[in-house]
């Protein structure tokens, strides 16, 4: 049986949830959020006044509302269907944020730790296991797929891409559909 483009798309934004929820208590609400902003801040030790920090939190804080938004819902909680139909719409509508630039922005600016405009596979590493916290063992895999040129890191260009095809991308082998393991 073949996979339909939508249910790679909807696997990932499955994982994307769960990734999320960090009380595990199938929902997502903006603690979840503030929780992701607060695993970046702790796992790269900035100060919460440095701009990174600032940037991070500033796109949490914006995305969870246009994931509200879009999701229509009159409660400030969202479940895993309610949030995968969001997250799509709030991907395409750009009229107040665009996710995958703003947001692919400011999390590079963060993993970048050493400032050099790359990711390092440190860096990559660094940032699935105390960010996100992935156990998946192909997790590291998608750094060698995310690494389009071959240089042995991953440019902004390329992460940006990746966060595109993490929200877009119908195929399950491009490079930003593994950040969560193979869908």
């Amino acid at each position: 049986m073949t996979t339909t483009a939508q249910d790679v798309i909807t696997v990932k934004l499955e994982r994307s949830f769960d990734a999320l929820d960090a009380n595990r208590d199938g929902y997502l609400d903006w603690s979840d959020y503030q929780s992701l902003a607060d695993r970046y801040i702790q796992a790269y030790k900035l100060d919460k006044k440095d701009r990174r920090a600032m940037a991070l939190q500033m796109f949490c804080q914006m995305y969870w509302l246009e994931l509200l938004r879009h999701a229509g819902v009159d409660s400030d909680r969202l479940t895993k269907d309610q949030f995968i139909a969001a997250s799509r719409l709030s991907a395409i509508d750009t009229s107040r944020l665009n996710v995958t630039e703003g947001g692919g922005h400011a999390i590079f600016d963060v993993i970048d730790v050493d400032g050099d405009n790359e990711i390092s596979k440190d860096e990559f590493a660094r940032f699935l296991k105390d960010v996100w916290l992935s156990g998946a063992p192909d997790a590291m895999d998608s750094f060698t797929r995310l690494d389009t040129d071959g240089d042995g890191v991953i440019s902004r260009q390329e992460f940006i891409r990746a966060i595109r095809e993490h929200y877009f991308s119908n195929d399950p082998e491009a490079p930003g559909s593994l950040f969560f393991g193979r869908p």
